[in-house]
Parts: C-alpha cells; sequence; structure tokens
C-alpha cells in the first residue's frame, strides 16, 4: 500500500485556516497619516455642510424644495410608453 499525504504535509499543518485577524485592519486605519486624516475629516464636514443646507432649505419652503427637485426624481421614475 501507498502512503497518501493530504494537505501538503508538514507544511500542510503549519498554514492558517480560516478568515485572517481583524488586527491588521486596525492596523492599516492606525498607520494613516496626518494629513489623510485630515483629508477624510474636511470630507465629511463638506458632506455635512452640504446636508444641512438642503435640510435647511427643506425646513423654510417644503413645497417650494420638493417642487425644484420634483423633475429629478420623477424623471427617473418614468418609465417609456408604448
Amino acid at each position: 500500500m501507498r502512503a497518501v499525504t493530504v494537505g501538503g504535509g508538514l507544511e500542510g499543518l503549519n498554514k492558517q485556516k480560516g478568515r485572517p485577524p481583524m488586527s491588521k485592519n486596525k492596523k492599516k486605519q492606525e498607520e494613516m497619516t496626518n494629513e489623510q486624516r485630515l483629508e477624510r475629516e474636511n470630507e465629511l464636514l463638506r458632506l455635512e455642510v452640504e446636508y444641512l443646507k438642503k435640510l435647511r432649505a427643506f425646513q423654510m419652503d417644503p413645497e417650494g424644495y420638493l417642487e425644484k427637485h420634483k423633475q429629478r426624481y420623477h424623471s427617473n421614475s418614468k418609465k417609456p410608453s408604448n
């Protein structure tokens, strides 16, 4: 009878199985430079300001706001008629 090796012998026993530890992802986040962190913070703040401007415009005149943006939403949802 011949011996059948499954899994690559000793090398196969040393291989890690499963998902790699999450600590590697944290290290990547920690390795962000100060400049990268500031750029990300600026991006998030710009998005927040844009959102708040739209919210304020809607609160001041809901009907006008919806009418102004109505065409954008309805033009995407209409199906061509036959």
